[in-house]
C-alpha cells in the first residue's frame, strides 16, 4: 500500500484517480481549492480518503500546506494533477504550485506531472512571462515548464521516478463532454506511474501518453532550458529545488 496525494482531485482526471487508489487500498489524500469545492469529495474522505485544502493561486497557502504535509507521515507518490485552462490562475496553479511542492515536500519518490499535447506549442523562454498571475497566462507555456521541471527533477534526483503524463483530450469539465480521448487510459496511466510495478513505471523522465512513453517538445531534455527553467522558479518563489 501507498500513501499518495491527489491535487485538483475535486472532479475530472483527479477525482477518477484517487477514488480509483482509494479502491485499490491506497492511502489517499485528496485536494481541493477551498471549502467549497472540499464539500464534494465528501464520498471519498467517508471511505477514508484525507483531504488537503488549499489554493494554489497563494504562494503562502502552498507553503503553509506544504509544512503542515511535512509533519505527517511521508508520501510515496505525488500525482500533481490540478490545473487551470485559463486566465491569470494558469501560472501560479499550473506551474508555481508543482514547483513549491516539488521542491518543500520530503519523501516522495514518485513525482507524476499532468502534461498536455497543448506543451508542444509552448515557448522555450522564461522571458517576460507573468509567474505571478497579473494577467492571464499561457496554457502551452504552462505546460511546456511543468513538463520541463519533470525532466529536470528526474535529472537531478536519481532516486526519485519523476514522469509527465498527457492524458489526451478527455471528456471532463475542462475538456468539454465532446472529447474524443479516452478517460479512462488518461486516468490510468497517472496511477500506473504512481504505484506500478511493472518495468515501464520503474523508470523515469518519460512523457507519456495513454501508459506510451513517447517524445515530448525539444526543450524538456535541453539541460540548458531545464537549468534557466530553475533559475527562474527559485529567484520567483526565492525557493531552490533541493
Amino acid at each position: 500500500m501507498s500513501r499518495i496525494l491527489v491535487t485538483g482531485s475535486a472532479d475530472g482526471l483527479g477525482r477518477a484517480a484517487a477514488d480509483s487508489l482509494l479502491s485499490a487500498g491506497h492511502e489517499v489524500v485528496v485536494h481541493a481549492r477551498n471549502p467549497a469545492r472540499a464539500a464534494g469529495l465528501r464520498a471519498l474522505v467517508d471511505r477514508g480518503a484525507g483531504l488537503m485544502v488549499c489554493d494554489f493561486t497563494e504562494r503562502d497557502a502552498v507553503r503553509r500546506t506544504a509544512a503542515e504535509l511535512n509533519d505527517g507521515q511521508p508520501f510515496d507518490a505525488v500525482i500533481h494533477n490540478a490545473g487551470v485552462w485559463s486566465g491569470p490562475a494558469v501560472m501560479p496553479v499550473n506551474i508555481i504550485a508543482p514547483y513549491l511542492l516539488t521542491a518543500l515536500l520530503r519523501g516522495p519518490r514518485r513525482l507524476v506531472y499532468l502534461s498536455s499535447g497543448s506543451h508542444f506549442g509552448g515557448r522555450d523562454s522564461t522571458a517576460r512571462v507573468d509567474w505571478q498571475g497579473r494577467s492571464a497566462g499561457s496554457y502551452a507555456d504552462s505546460k511546456l515548464y511543468v513538463t520541463t521541471l519533470m525532466a529536470a527533477v528526474a535529472r537531478l534526483r536519481p532516486g526519485v521516478l519523476s514522469n509527465a503524463v498527457d492524458p489526451g483530450w478527455v471528456p471532463t469539465k475542462m475538456g468539454g463532454p465532446s472529447a474524443p480521448d479516452d478517460l479512462e487510459l488518461g486516468h490510468r496511466t497517472q496511477e500506473w506511474l504512481a504505484v506500478g510495478d511493472e518495468p515501464e513505471a520503474l523508470t523515469s523522465g518519460g512523457y507519456w501518453y495513454h501508459r506510451e512513453r513517447r517524445q515530448p517538445h525539444r526543450a524538456v531534455h535541453d539541460v540548458g532550458f531545464q537549468d534557466r527553467l530553475l533559475r527562474a522558479l527559485a529567484e520567483e518563489t526565492g525557493t531552490e529545488l533541493g
